[in-house]
């Protein structure tokens, strides 16, 4: 018999993954136990996730006594559709991409190391923002120690590359190095399941930057040579804005996400601040988004958009598509 566990608990179990904290893990912990579906084929998953509690609450219970001595530590809430780090070896323009892209100001200067503490901004991509954070910069003897968590919890990277330099692949080399010493795996397509599950697979575009460089164009045959087969490569320069927009397109497609539009009954949809989930996303799925409490107290939806004709009640397992608009009834 399948244990047939349910979106909501996949998501949980995907959080527990990503949790930093014995206090996140204990939270992520219960929403599993509340979610798992309670027959005999969950007996063992069961019994398992009471064990992960118990353990989980006593190492809570010593932290507090003897609690650890912790350095600097960055914390930024998700917002917007998506939160994307910009990371790379020093001096590989990620900063001036992040002024580029959004309001930030960060100090931009020629010298290495310019970015000591993330920076977040704004992105806009037509109806949507993406949140980017400029981060400090990684070589093969420098991580901050906040900076891998951050990473993992991630929703994608941008790993900027340096075209203006012979070194820059190399230093992005070993920004892939350097983040797999700690069980952090860039890659363009994360597989389905990880064979260790403390390793952390992270959705990542390669930005190959300052293309307007003197050999630029030579140092760009290494560059896909290096990583066109790891990561999509994106060529710009941030500087002069030389195909910047593609960038912009390249980190909201890596999201993949959808948008989608809420109507009240008897009123115009809001066509001005979509929604955005997972593609594939269903009715139940999306109205969890809008609230924790709408999944459960679902009663119909009505939907306009792909596939249906406009006002078509749909039932909870109908999938989404872009810019569908949902009228609830809870």
């Amino acid at each position: 018999m399948a244990v047939n566990l349910t979106p909501q608990y996949l998501e949980a179990e995907a959080d527990y993954k990503k949790a930093q904290t014995a206090e996140e893990r204990l939270e992520c912990l219960r929403r599993m136990w509340t979610l798992v579906p309670k027959h005999k084929a969950s007996e063992k998953l069961q019994a398992e996730l009471k064990t992960k509690i118990s353990d989980t609450k006593a190492e809570i219970e010593q932290e507090k006594k003897n609690p650890k001595k912790v350095g600097v530590s960055y914390k930024i809430p998700r917002q917007g559709a998506g939160q994307v780090l910009l990371i790379g070896g020093p001096n590989s323009g990620k900063s001036r991409i992040l002024t580029r892209l959004t309001r930030s100001t960060p100090e931009v200067a020629p010298y290495p190391f310019t970015t000591r503490e993330p920076i977040p901004g704004m992105m806009d991509w037509q109806d949507v923002r993406v949140q980017l954070i400029d981060t400090p910069p990684i070589t093969p003897d420098y991580l901050e120690g906040y900076l891998s968590s951050m990473i993992r919890t991630a929703d994608a990277c941008v790993l900027v590359l340096d075209l203006g330099d012979d070194d820059g692949p190399f230093a992005a080399e070993s920004v892939c190095e350097r983040l797999a010493q700690v069980k952090t795996v860039l890659t363009g397509k994360p597989p389905a399941q990880a064979e260790d599950p403390s390793v952390v697979h992270v959705r990542t575009i390669l930005a190959a930057n300052k293309l307007d460089a003197e050999g630029a164009a030579e140092r760009l045959e290494i560059v896909r040579e290096m990583f066109a087969d790891r990561f999509p490569v994106v060529t710009l320069d941030a500087e002069s804005g030389n195909q910047l927009e593609g960038l912009r397109d390249a980190i909201y497609r890596m999201l993949d996400v959808i948008r989608v539009y809420t109507k009240r009954p008897g009123k115009p949809a809001d066509m001005a601040s979509p929604f955005t989930c997972p593609v594939g996303s269903n009715v139940a799925q999306f109205a969890a988004v809008v609230h924790q409490d709408f999944a459960e107290k679902l009663k119909s939806a009505r939907i306009w958009g792909t596939g249906v004709f406009d006002g078509q009640t749909v039932t909870r397992d109908h999938v989404l598509h872009d810019k569908d608009v949902v009228e609830l009834h809870v």
